[in-house]
């Protein structure tokens, strides 16, 4: 515990001068609806603490939930035709790059035409956003596998299913979690984004609420509490990977 809490320690010096900074020029500026400070924000957050805990960041992270289980399914779904299937291969990866070159800000007024401003329209941003890391990272892991170990394993009469479970899934494992920790800040902004277009509740709509109220700390406490929500689902699933993936670096 305590070597963690000294090899954080840079990013906390580093993160204390920024917020130093930022409270020097917003006092200097003193035009809150612009740039409010952080304690500003703070204590604005802790005044909407009831309807932003209780109602919009549970929408949000519905939302996150619910598209990143579908972004992990389709995800590894893909990577794994796409491993097994050279022809699979060739057709699918040129398809899931092209999927990224779309602009999420001008699909996502699409999709609230499309589903309305219930939970689908948001989920799809999100889908949209966070299944092409998973995707590729997953697959760069199965190809990571090495040929020789798997022909080995096939010269002592070892079946593909063998080969999968024991060589593939291992090599992958470490893959899968940095895709996953890739994923979740991305689903976070993909949710957000697409209730900042077209919803009713969620923490991206209450801030496009305050915006129009022009209250500065509004705006940016929503942004603070999905920033504090993504950093800790990060460290839950590097805490998780480290349990799970005790191998890594010995394959």
């Amino acid at each position: 515990m305590k070597k963690a809490n000294r090899g954080n320690l840079p990013a906390m010096i580093l993160l204390f001068f920024l917020m130093v900074l930022w409270q020097l020029g917003a006092m200097k500026i003193n035009a809150a609806y612009i740039l409010p400070s952080p304690l500003q924000i703070l204590s604005r957050l802790w005044e909407l603490r009831q309807v932003l805990f209780t109602v919009h960041l549970p929408a949000t992270m519905g939302v996150t939930a619910l598209g990143l289980a579908i972004s992990v399914v389709l995800g590894v779904l893909l990577a794994l035709v796409m491993d097994a299937s050279p022809l699979c291969r060739k057709t699918l990866y040129p398809l899931v790059v092209a999927s990224q070159t779309i602009p999420t800000t001008a699909i996502a007024p699409l999709f609230v035409l499309w589903f309305g401003y219930g939970i689908w329209s948001k989920v799809l941003v999100t889908v949209l956003i966070t299944f092409f890391p998973i995707t590729i990272t997953v697959y760069d892991g199965l190809q990571s596998a090495r040929i020789e170990m798997a022909e080995l394993l096939l010269s002592y009469g070892a079946t593909g299913r063998d080969v999968f479970f024991k060589i593939k899934v291992p090599c992958t494992l470490p893959y899968f979690f940095s895709a996953i920790k890739m994923a979740v800040p991305l689903s976070i902004i993909g949710a957000a984004i697409g209730e900042w277009l077209g919803a009713q509740s969620g923490l991206g709509y209450f801030s496009r609420r305050m915006m129009t109220q022009l209250d500065g700390a509004g705006v940016f406490a929503p942004i603070v509490l999905l920033s504090a929500v993504a950093m800790l689902a990060v460290a839950v699933i590097s805490v998780v990977e480290k349990k799970v993936v005790r191998w890594r670096g010995e394959i």
